[in-house]
């Protein structure tokens, strides 16, 4: 049973999965919305601009109408008129045309912003399955669009029915009126009447918008081995990571013993604990510590040492010290200068007498001093 629940889509997107459908076009449409963008701007720039253009409109179609003599006969002539006649009706719809153009253009941003994508372009043929269009008929959408063909019928035609039964005596009156009142006063008629049947389809947008984005996201609904697969994806398998990090351990610690042979001095606890130093007055401003480890490492540390010659001194509070304190690849605490300061001074002054020798070998540090504490971890200190 809990395989089975896995396998439900019953899980909210994560934002990834809604980012990688908005790249696909997958977003939250309303037509509805968009539509009653368009109907209202068409409504309002009639309402504002329908008079005037009325005007222009009935000028262009007085000079359609009239026509001189001379032109009967000569088609090229008339032809030309037709050319200059369309071309002012053109002008004259223009501002009307740009504003539905504007809002065409803006109206679809109202729900899901703005948005490019050329996978949306992209045929989908299985859009054609006529299994899958049947299925598309009776599904929970399909009934949403009838319902609402149903009510924009229902409102638009019960509004203007209203509309007419309410001015019908006004209407009526537009017989009466001289024709170029008549038709500019009709043209406002038109215009209020659109604009409020228009209005009425706000019900419908009302209804289809919330809709439009309940159905987005239960298309785009996850199931919680979705989810779990792309969490594993983003951070990474565990299984993997750790391999990962095994792998950069043992290539760290390959690079470490290739440090050993460069060190002047390695520091034990003797058994448990090894730290490489290395110093360098020309280029270091402390010294630096470049391998160290404890137990089977602390153990190779010192085998590699003894292969190369390196000086190998017993100082265990130092060598803890250093372990708990002191980064790899990085310089020593201050703290610690004045202890290391000794074992170097032996280092270098042992080094000196195999080369040139003397009368006796210097003498061993013993019980190297270290500030109290620092021979603990650092949460202990």
């Amino acid at each position: 049973m809990a395989e089975e629940s896995d396998l439900e889509r019953t899980e909210p997107a994560t934002p990834k999965r809604l980012e990688k459908a908005r790249g696909e076009g997958q977003v939250a449409r309303s037509q509805e919305l968009t539509t009653f963008a368009l109907l209202m701007a068409a409504a309002a720039g009639l309402l504002f601009l329908g008079a005037g253009l009325m005007d222009k409109l009935l000028k262009i179609m007085r000079a359609g109408m009239q026509m001189e003599r001379d032109l009967a006969f000569q088609p090229d002539l008339m032809l030309n008129r037709f050319y200059e006649l369309a071309f002012e009706g053109l002008i004259a719809i223009a501002p009307l045309l740009f504003l539905l153009i504007i809002v065409a253009f803006f109206a679809p941003m109202l729900l899901s912003g703005w948005m490019i994508s050329a996978k949306a372009l992209i045929p989908k043929f299985d859009r054609i399955n006529p299994i899958t269009g049947f299925s598309r008929i009776f599904s929970v959408r399909s009934l949403v669009e009838l319902g609402k063909a149903i009510a924009k019928t229902i409102v638009i035609g019960g509004v203007a029915a209203l509309m007419i039964w309410h001015n019908k005596e006004e209407v009526m009156a537009l017989l009466t009126l001289p024709v170029d009142s008549g038709i500019s006063r009709t043209g406002e008629y038109l215009a209020i009447s659109f604009l409020l049947i228009i209005g009425a389809m706000i019900l419908i947008v009302v209804i289809d918008v919330p809709f439009q984005i309940w159905e987005h996201a239960k298309q785009l609904r996850m199931t919680k081995e979705e989810i779990r697969k792309e969490h594993k994806e983003d951070e990474g398998d565990p299984f993997v990571k750790a391999r990962i990090r095994g792998l950069q351990r043992e290539a760290a610690r390959r690079r470490m013993m290739a440090e050993i042979p460069k060190a002047d001095v390695i520091v034990t606890n003797p058994t448990h604990y090894a730290v490489a130093l290395k110093y360098k007055s020309e280029t270091m401003r402390a010294p630096k510590v470049i391998a160290k480890g404890v137990h089977l490492l602390a153990a190779r540390i010192r085998e590699v040492a003894e292969e190369h010659r390196v000086p190998i001194l017993e100082a265990p509070p130092l060598a803890r010290a250093l372990y708990y304190h002191a980064e790899l690849e990085s310089e020593i605490p201050e703290k610690l200068y004045a202890a290391v300061a000794e074992v170097l001074a032996y280092v270098f002054q042992l080094r000196r007498y195999h080369e040139y020798g003397g009368n006796a070998p210097p003498k061993l540090p013993v019980d190297v001093p270290v500030p109290d504490g620092l021979d603990q971890p650092r949460h202990a200190v």
